[in-house]
């Protein structure tokens, strides 16, 4: 990529991280696609996604937290098995191939069933068994660590089909479990830390001015039904990802 691309990628890197940070996602996805149509080396979109996803995922969980929008009691068994599920997922790298379309399908199927349900937005809800909790977090945790993302891409929809949270406390979930995982990701991946950019701070700062903007007006300020659509889009264009990229 050339220099004059650089600021052109910021500017997208500033928009999905607004965007996906208004439901509680760091936008590891998005930014993995961005990366990758601006034609960064292939070793650095790992790494480079990660680093951007705890940058937002950080701000998002703290303005989540900080407006209520989080369940401890909920959030705890996904990520005592999600944290070294994501650590060992970071030291695998498989042919893309191999994953990419079944959870191209997975994120599409999920996105679906968000958009057509239409009693999502008041519901009465059931957190999971431990056992169950921690079983999810495991899977989650491992698939995340072994693509470069932080998860919450597929917690957010399975938590809100099976009615585990409320939409704005799912955000808050997920913010966090994108932080932990995305951290444990990226120190089992720690090799690649010297394919990042020369101007990877460039687009930390990017990423974190734009989720600030998307976290705050999604844990204080969208109607959930506007949640929910929001992040049936996002599902949409991580799952068109893993076909297209």
């Amino acid at each position: 990529m050339t220099p004059e691309m650089i600021p052109f990628l910021a500017i997208c890197i500033f928009i999905v991280a607004m965007l996906y940070a208004s439901v509680g996602h760091g936008g590891a996805s998005g930014y993995l696609a961005v990366m990758a149509l601006f034609s960064l080396h292939p070793e650095a979109l790992k790494p480079t996604a990660l680093l951007l996803n705890i940058v937002v995922a950080g701000v998002g969980a703290y303005l989540y937290c900080s407006a209520r929008q989080f369940s401890w009691r909920v959030f705890w068994p996904f990520v005592i098995t999600s944290i070294p599920a994501s650590f060992l997922g970071g030291t695998f790298s498989l042919p893309p191939e191999i994953y990419r379309p079944a959870l191209g399908m997975v994120l599409l199927f999920a996105a679906w069933r968000l958009f057509v349900r239409k009693d999502q937005v008041d519901y009465a809800t059931q957190a999971p068994a431990r056992t169950t909790a921690m079983l999810v977090g495991a899977v989650l945790g491992f698939v995340s660590g072994l693509i470069g993302v932080g998860g919450g891409i597929f917690l957010s929809p399975l938590m809100i089909l099976l009615r585990w949270a409320r939409v704005r406390e799912v955000s808050g979930i997920a913010a966090l479990f994108i932080l932990v995982n995305s951290i444990s990701g990226l120190l089992g991946h720690m090799s690649s830390l010297h394919h990042l950019p020369d101007y990877a701070s460039l687009l930390a700062g990017m990423a974190l001015i734009g989720g600030s903007i998307g976290a705050l007006c999604g844990s204080r300020h969208l109607p959930v039904a506007t949640i929910l659509k929001a992040m049936s889009i996002m599902l949409v264009l991580a799952g068109g990802k893993m076909f297209l990229i």
